[in-house]
């Protein structure tokens, strides 16, 4: 499917199956089914429908995608909404491990959440990992709408750690992406390309 990078994602618009590939797979699906469960009802997030030893069923859920969406002009929309919903995540005491609109599925009228996807990265942990993220992905690969971060910031409505920590958190999220990539494929285009990330996020400045 599109916007899939990591793993394999497929679906028929009744059901999406994704694929888990790479180092700690089964240990990633674990975490994806065992999120998605226990957050249902209480997220807007996927149902699950069948977990099997390398992939995870869900039911499909209709909506617009985040990334198409800032691309089309909405990105004041999407960000106060992502804001107002990672607000709702963390008040639950955790930490989704790759947030931003990338990961997310929009009313296309509305701008309202209909899913939060890609739980396989969650856990227990410190709110600016998820702040940091999303304005990491902005940054890299929104850069127009940088100037448009404080919507998000503000939506989120709680106290926002300085550029200082969320840089250091973003170079923290690289750093451990550049070691996935090079425990999957040594000396490959992954660890490559998060490497070059690596040195452009160290280098930025507020």
């Amino acid at each position: 499917m599109k916007h899939g990078y990591t793993n394999s994602t497929f679906g028929d618009g009744a059901l999406v199956v994704k694929c888990y590939q790479g180092p700690e797979a089964a240990f990633r699906l674990s975490t994806e089914s065992r999120y998605l469960r226990r957050l249902r009802g209480r997220l807007p997030v996927p149902r699950v429908h069948q977990i099997t030893a390398t992939s995870l069923t869900t039911r499909f859920v209709d909506g617009s995608h985040g990334q198409d969406l800032l691309d089309d002009g909405r990105a004041v929309e999407v960000l106060a909404e992502c804001g107002r919903m990672l607000a709702r995540i963390h008040r639950l005491g955790i930490v989704h491990g790759d947030y931003g609109p990338q990961n997310m599925l929009f009313h296309p009228a509305t701008f309202e959440t209909t899913a939060i996807l890609d739980w396989e990265w969650a856990h227990p942990g410190r709110p600016v990992e998820d702040l940091a993220w999303l304005e990491w992905t902005v940054r890299s690969h929104h850069p127009e709408h940088v100037p448009l971060l404080p919507h998000f910031f503000a939506a989120y409505g709680e106290p926002v750690p300085g550029w200082a920590e969320r840089q250091a958190a973003m170079v923290a999220r690289c750093r451990a992406l550049l070691d996935f990539c090079a425990r999957w494929e040594p000396g490959g285009a992954g660890e490559k390309l998060w490497r070059e990330r690596l040195d452009t996020t160290s280098a930025w400045t507020e």
